[in-house]
């Protein structure tokens, strides 16, 4: 028997337990020439992009091999977990992002490219990775520009490397960094999206049997962002703190 979904009936979080952020993508030049962000991947989550603004590219590298998908307004564009993806600002790119499973993203679920010398334990990592939050802003610009270029050196050995190893080296990397979140995120995730899927189950279960007592419970929301300029793994973002 399937326990029910904790929650799931007063679930009142984004449509389908996403986060949403805008993005206005790093015009920081890399060693490469090319202005962008910086390489990481989604170990459980799925990504997507609605291009409201500018021009630009998102490079991605899988198992299938390297693309590079143009943005520009109007385009939506997604990929799933294991997408190692680099954005790219050609004319001020804007984003509104959306983000699967919405507060596993900022609990650590993005593992960035780094050269495999920094992946072998938590620590190691996230000395070269956290941007402290009570540093001047130039303090914080410093370290996330230098984070970017650290994960551009890993991330251009994984597209030059021949045949699947390195891929699967980082992949097994990633996740053995994240394993000691899991319980975290997998309370994150049934607050969630689990709770999300539930609460439909749960209004469907009602109606079957001709109760519509939820509809009686309905609310409306609006919030600002809590956030402006925030330093990301992509460019400056303003966040919203319910969707996180």
């Amino acid at each position: 028997m399937v326990s029910p979904v904790v929650g799931a009936a007063a679930f009142a979080g984004l449509p389908g337990g996403v986060a949403v952020s805008h993005l206005a993508v790093y015009d920081w030049p890399a060693v490469d020439g090319v202005c962008g962000g910086t390489p990481h991947m989604h170990l459980t989550c799925s990504e997507a992009y609605v291009v409201t603004g500018g021009r630009g590219a998102v490079q991605t590298l899988t198992t299938s091999g390297y693309e590079v998908t143009p943005l520009a307004p109007g385009t939506v564009a997604w990929f799933t977990p294991g997408t190692i993806h680099r954005l790219v600002n050609e004319d001020e790119l804007r984003i509104t992002v959306l983000m699967q499973n919405s507060g596993l993203p900022e609990a650590g679920d993005a593992v960035l490219t780094l050269p495999p010398e920094y992946l072998t334990d938590p620590e190691t990592y996230a000395a070269a990775t956290v941007i402290p939050a009570d540093a001047p802003v130039a303090e914080q610009e410093r370290v996330a520009r230098a984070r970017r270029d650290l994960a551009l050196e890993g991330y251009r050995a994984l597209r030059e490397a021949e045949g699947p190893e390195a891929l699967a080296a980082f992949h097994e990397a990633a996740a053995t960094l994240v394993r000691p979140r899991l319980a975290d995120w997998r309370e994150r995730w049934r607050r969630g999206a689990e709770a999300a899927a539930g609460a439909t189950g749960d209004q469907l279960d009602r109606l079957e049997r001709g109760d519509t007592s939820h509809l009686a419970d309905a609310v409306v929301r609006a919030e600002q962002p809590s956030a402006h300029g925030k330093f990301g793994m992509c460019g400056r973002l303003d966040v919203y703190s319910g969707t996180s």
